[in-house]
């Protein structure tokens, strides 16, 4: 996976901007009031117990947790371009 993005995306600049700009809307778009979700559904799980959890607490939960590691995978690759970027600025030589 790495070798196929560095030589796939990282290689040409433009698709690494639009790439960029991909994994910045999509970390934007996972995170935006995670935190508020998380504490409503330990909420609801915790004042309702079993039947908040056959509710669908439970299931809301781990879609919760889902949605975190995708948006930090989005930050990833989205440091990984911003890194990319940066250093053909940064070069002499470019």
């Amino acid at each position: 996976m790495r070798a196929w993005f560095q030589r796939v995306v990282l290689a040409r600049l433009w698709l690494t901007y639009i790439v960029l700009g991909l994994a910045f809307f999509a970390f934007g778009a996972g995170s935006l009031n995670i935190v508020y979700m998380f504490q409503a559904n330990l909420r609801l799980l915790l004042d309702y117990g079993w039947r908040g959890v056959m509710e669908g607490g439970a299931l809301q939960l781990l879609e919760l947790l889902a949605t975190g590691y995708a948006s930090l995978a989005a930050y990833v690759v989205f440091k990984a371009c911003e890194h990319r970027l940066s250093h053909w600025l940064s070069e002499p030589n470019h």
